[in-house]
């Protein structure tokens, strides 16, 4: 058995009104689910995944099929592609994915709203790779002010955006900030449709081929508002399967250290989910940080620095009028689990 911390009790809430069944979750599962009856060994007859197109180490794991080799043929691993970290939370809250990837701002918000989960890895710490980009002849972002500007909400990129928008004495009502996912981004941004944008790689690539970057997460991180690409794992599965989650995690991990050792097949298999060049992901990647396992254990990451992040990030939230509240900061703490990055071997 894996070893983990006891479970976090304190968010729970029913979110009556918000937990909308979700119309297009990217899921063709027949409706297994981590509840059914598991498999003799302990395991999940299936885990249900939810990842991003994001260059990082979850696309090494998809494409080379770890997950699958180290579970063997008795359980079915189910990828399914989302745009943002908000949707990933409204597929937890429709019971949709087990598992799945979502910026440290929608976990902060999810955490505040109740959404039970927990953060048990670090997919990596954002740094260039998102960035505020603006049209030419727009040259800070106090420029910005009466302009359309683009961003996912409920995102990273979202809560970035805002932290620049203060930074520069402006609020949100004083930019038209529109809601769009990063592909719809790029044709507006094409179209003429408007005139900046806070998106992450391989999108961001493209706005910069033709903008100019007003910001980026490192600069914002510099200040106080660091942002992450977190994996978070419902407590409901985590509690009933600790060595499928000990599993995943390790294959995880060894993502992670190929990217870090620059070993050619991981940046191969970035380059084979996004459509891109090797060239093209290695040059994504540096802007991302990533942190494997036993050093996401120390006081900087899982073991301090990450929980006191997420109760920040929700502050901020709500301080800006995103979310109407903020849990205790224990339920931060709680919520964000050492041990499974802790044993892996």
């Amino acid at each position: 058995m894996s070893p983990r911390i006891g479970s976090r009790t304190g968010l729970v809430a029913v979110l009556a009104g918000s937990l909308l069944a979700l119309t297009a979750c990217g899921s063709d599962s027949d409706g297994d689910s981590a509840g059914d009856s598991a498999t003799a060994s302990g395991l999940p007859e299936t885990i249900r995944i939810g990842y991003q197109l994001i260059p990082n180490g979850d696309l090494v794991v998809k494409n080379q099929g770890l997950l699958e080799e180290a579970f063997g043929d008795d359980v079915k691993i189910e990828w399914n592609q989302f745009a943002s970290g908000g949707d990933v939370n409204q597929a937890i809250l429709g019971g949709s994915i087990d598992i799945g990837l979502a910026g440290s701002s929608p976990v902060a918000r999810g955490l505040s709203s109740g959404i039970p989960y927990e953060v048990p890895f670090i997919f990596d710490v954002i740094g260039t790779a998102e960035a505020l980009v603006a049209k030419p002849g727009i040259t800070d972002v106090a420029d910005l002010k009466g302009k359309t500007v683009a961003t996912p909400l409920a995102s990273t990129s979202h809560y970035s955006l805002l932290a620049a928008l203060a930074d520069a004495g402006l609020s949100a009502s004083d930019v038209n900030v529109i809601d769009s996912e990063p592909d719809a981004i790029l044709a507006a941004w094409q179209a003429g449709q408007i005139d900046a944008a806070y998106v992450w790689n391989p999108v961001l690539a493209e706005l910069e081929k033709d903008g100019t970057v007003l910001t980026d997460s490192s600069q914002l991180a510099a200040e106080g508002k660091t942002t992450y690409d977190l994996a978070v794992v419902t407590t409901e599965f985590a509690e009933k399967y600790p060595d499928a989650v000990q599993t995943w995690i390790q294959q995880e991990d060894a993502a992670v250290k190929a990217l870090n050792a620059g070993d050619e097949a991981a940046f191969q298999s970035l380059a084979a989910e996004l459509n891109l060049s090797a060239d093209e992901v290695k040059a994504q990647t540096a802007g991302l940080i990533f942190v494997d396992a036993a050093t996401q254990t120390g006081e900087d990451y899982l073991g301090g620095g990450l929980p006191d992040n997420l109760y920040a990030t929700a502050q901020f939230n709500q301080e800006l009028g995103q979310i109407d509240t903020v849990a205790d900061e224990q339920d931060y703490r709680d919520a964000v689990v050492a041990t499974f990055a802790a044993a892996v071997k």
